[in-house]
């Protein structure tokens, strides 16, 4: 019940504004205008939250609950991101291009890409953040073959900082694959030490240090 009265008002917020006047100026010709400001200041702050925060509030419940479709529907539904506030415009842009990864596509990766510097150009609002981004502009130009900035992202990445293990190690391990591509072994030993010191505990993670200790074995030295 509470959550959908919360969604009644985010996605109704211009219709109440508009309500709101009307009973203002309602209560101001027909009581008293001391009263009137009270639902004129509701309609100015229904005003500013649909322009500044959209339906963001309500996204996190959607993500948590694996509904990635839901989530969509709520980012389609925000016409003018460059009005949201800065703060929530950045996870605006970062949402959106960790979605359109999800498709894997040479389209939705280059919008991904996209997304993500506009998320980084708003300003995220924590430095973990921040290294999560490059740690996705990595992943993504290394998807795309474009070796050398997917190294620099990642470098990029693991230095500023990530928010837990399985990130740092996925990074580790993606940094170590380039440089087995270009044949630096001592760079991609070191790499694949750093992935296994942080310890990941995601599944996917794991499986792939499994896979890439296979490939350190064999080399010489």
């Amino acid at each position: 019940m509470k959550m959908a009265l919360r969604r009644f008002i985010v996605f109704n917020r211009l219709p109440l504004a508009i309500f709101l006047l009307a009973l203002g100026f309602f209560l101001g010709f027909e009581v008293t205008w001391w009263i009137a400001w009270i639902p004129f200041l509701f309609a100015i702050i229904f005003v500013a939250a649909h322009y500044l925060i959209g339906p963001m509030t309500l996204i996190q419940g959607y993500i948590e609950s694996g509904d990635l479709e839901g989530a969509q529907k709520l980012l389609d539904r925000i016409k003018k991101p460059e009005w949201l506030y800065k703060p929530v415009r950045s996870s605006y842009y970062m949402l959106r291009g960790n979605l359109s990864t999800m498709a894997d596509t040479p389209e939705s990766l280059d919008k991904a890409e996209a997304d993500i510097r506009r998320s980084l150009e708003a300003g995220l609002p924590e430095k973990e953040y921040e290294g999560t981004a490059y740690l996705q502009l990595g992943s993504i130009a290394f998807k795309k073959g474009n070796t050398k900035e997917a190294y620099e992202s990642l470098r990029k990445a693991v230095k500023i900082g990530l928010p837990d293990a399985d990130s740092e190690a996925t990074a580790y391990l993606q940094l170590c694959s380039l440089c087995l591509n270009r044949r630096d072994f001592r760079g991609a030993k070191m790499y694949f030490q750093k992935a296994k010191s942080c310890k990941a505990t995601n599944e996917q993670v794991i499986a792939q240090l499994k896979e890439m200790s296979k490939y350190i074995a064999r080399i010489p030295g």
